[in-house]
């Protein structure tokens, strides 16, 4: 184990572990053995982290976050309080389902926010700094910048990397838009057909 990990003395890591330098794990948090954790990342209290579930660097989960095997969070994706993934789409008690052959792989891209409560379904990718809104129920993968928000959860908005609102759809139409640029960081969201990227400092 890295000394620069920190582990507090009521969490339960099993060996072996991959848990990168400078990450806080915090009370009653579990890792299981065969989980990958990176650097620089914050474990809140009661995190659970399952054998096969990947953790990249610098991401901030909150309190009472579950993570399968089957989910991938990229770099500096934050993670509400009680977010829920789930791995299997249709689960049931007596008829076990276990094993990477029934496991959907869910993958939440660089720098993406899931607000706290926020459910995702089996399967569904997030795109790079997309919000997810607190409570949202995603049934569908969500694009890059775009903001969620309901159940099930649909595109309210565009998003910059800094997490800028850019365009509110409620206000505005997308379609007519190709370039967003955001006043706080001086970052311009610009589209190619139907994709949307940063660029700028």
């Amino acid at each position: 184990m890295d000394k620069k990990v920190f582990i507090h003395g009521s969490a339960l890591v099993e060996e072996p572990e991959a848990i990168g330098s400078g990450t806080f794990v915090w009370h009653f948090c579990h890792i299981m053995a065969g989980a990958k954790v990176g650097e620089g990342c914050n474990l809140g209290q009661n995190t659970f982290v399952a054998s096969g579930a990947v953790i990249g660097n610098r991401v901030k989960i909150q309190n009472n976050v579950s993570v399968y095997e089957g989910v991938v969070l990229e770099d500096e994706v934050f993670c509400g309080p009680s977010v829920v993934f789930t791995n299997i789409k249709h689960p049931r008690a007596g008829t076990p389902r276990r094993g990477p052959a029934h496991y959907e792989m869910t993958r939440i891209g660089t720098g993406a926010t899931l607000g706290a409560n926020a459910t995702l379904l089996p399967g569904v990718c997030v795109g790079r700094y997309a919000m997810v809104g607190a409570g949202a129920v995603v049934t569908h993968d969500v694009s890059a910048h775009h903001v969620v928000a309901g159940n099930p959860a649909r595109c309210i908005g565009l998003v910059c990397v800094c997490g800028e609102t850019l365009l509110r759809l409620v206000e505005e139409s997308l379609k007519p838009k190709t370039r967003l640029p955001c006043e706080d960081c001086g970052r311009v969201l610009a589209r190619a057909e139907e994709t949307w990227a940063s660029t700028g400092p």
